[in-house]
């Protein structure tokens, strides 16, 4: 079956509720829908503005709070927390799907994972025990041992033992106390009925494939088989499934009618999408054109070579580079107007003035169309700054130059 390239960015996009979804209400069920039909949403520690997860599902969600998560993850136990394709919140229903995962890490194959547990499997029963005994606590609670300070992997012993006994399912996260892990036994944690039975490899699969192409729309077989799981690491502890039981799952959802296959008029190569999503869409792209601010780690945005693939946008964040190799700024987020990529700004959040600070603000070389995008922009710049906790919206550079003056004028209008 053959698409346009306008009808493979719509479904994509609808996959991930940007253009063409209905705005999501507000409220915690909204919240855990949300994640649900992303199958994670990557946790990020960055916060010159909102951090990554809240914005994700700002972005989604008419009126999000970010109180959801807690109450999701400490009350009602809807949500965990656990390695996906990072560190993530995921939906408590596939929870058995990590059990592998964590199955590993009680024999650990990897150097780096066995070097880890070198260090901290001495403390591992105490950690547990006074845990088990006090009750949830967080690393803090653990003295800290003489031990060099400086990247993550220098952490005190009974930090990494901690860690470790979450990787390997011993723990859970049961809240967070500003962005400090709270853990708690895991037996405490999972609320009653969650299924808890080890997945066959060939249930994973299908999990995979299902899950990723609900999500991303229509992908190929190197996207599903990064879809929740860590790309740097293949096959190794942090995944969930090798890439041939991937590979072997599609050909048998093919054959059962659930997945078809796909070619884009970009190439010949082939791409595959659920036989729902296929019926939902119908071969119309949508006509709707809005506007939408993208975390770096936004679900739609994590996997780059798939972006330039599809949208033709080469997107890198670049805070970790030096300021000097700068082009668009320290947290450069994308601007994604209908399913285009025309820019990015750089924002910063002064809490304490109380102003969302957009130090650049860069369309994208030759765009024109600022008669359409600025007004709804400036819209979503105002909700933006006040989901900051902002009231003042301080424009410091543009490109083109001109646009600074008419966004201010339409900003202050609203």
């Amino acid at each position: 079956m053959k698409i346009s390239d306008k009808e493979a960015r719509d479904m994509i996009l609808k996959a991930q509720m940007l253009p063409g979804i209905a705005p999501v209400p507000p409220g915690k069920g909204a919240t855990l829908a949300t994640i649900s039909r992303l199958g994670y949403v990557q946790i990020d520690t960055i916060s010159v503005v909102e951090r990554s997860h809240h914005h994700v599902l700002w972005t989604r969600q008419v009126g999000y709070h970010p109180n959801d998560i807690s109450v999701l993850i400490n009350e009602d136990r809807s949500l965990f927390e656990y390695w996906a394709h990072a560190m993530a919140y995921l939906p408590m229903q596939d929870y058995r799907f990590y059990l592998p995962k964590m199955k590993k890490f009680h024999n650990p194959s990897t150097s780096w994972a066995k070097h880890q547990l070198g260090k901290c499997k001495h403390l591992m029963p105490k950690v547990l025990e006074r845990i088990r005994n006090e009750g949830p606590l967080a690393s803090k609670d653990f003295k800290a041992q003489s031990h060099k300070k400086g990247t993550w992997w220098d952490w005190k012993p009974a930090k990494i033992a901690l860690e470790f006994l979450f990787w390997r399912g011993d723990l859970m996260i049961t809240d967070r106390r500003g962005f400090q892990k709270i853990y708690d036994l895991t037996e405490r944690v999972l609320p009653p009925g969650v299924d808890t039975s080890m997945p066959a490899r060939s249930e994973i699969g299908e999990f995979i494939v299902r899950r990723g192409l609900a999500a991303m729309g229509l992908a190929d077989e190197t996207d599903l088989s990064r879809f929740l799981q860590p790309a740097a690491s293949r096959d190794s502890d942090w995944r969930m499934v090798d890439t041939k039981t991937v590979h072997k799952t599609i050909q048998s959802l093919v054959d059962a009618g659930v997945v078809v296959e796909l070619i884009c008029a970009q190439d010949n190569h082939p791409y595959y999408a659920l036989s729902e999503t296929l019926k939902k869409t119908n071969g119309r792209a949508s006509s709707r054109k809005e506007v939408y601010i993208l975390s770096p780690f936004d679900n739609c945005l994590i996997m780059r070579d798939r972006l330039q693939k599809h949208f033709d946008f080469s997107y890198s964040l670049e805070c970790y580079l030096p300021a000097s190799k700068r082009t668009y700024g320290y947290f450069n987020m994308p601007i994604l107007y209908g399913d285009e990529f025309v820019g990015q700004l750089d924002p910063k959040a002064d809490r304490k003035e109380k102003r969302l600070i957009l130090q650049n603000i860069f369309f994208k070389t030759g765009y024109s169309d600022f008669e359409s995008v600025l007004s709804p922009l400036a819209v979503l710049l105002v909700r933006m700054a006040a989901f900051n906790g902002c009231n003042q919206i301080e424009i410091k550079n543009t490109r083109p130059k001109k646009i600074a003056k008419a966004l201010e004028r339409i900003i202050a209008s609203l």
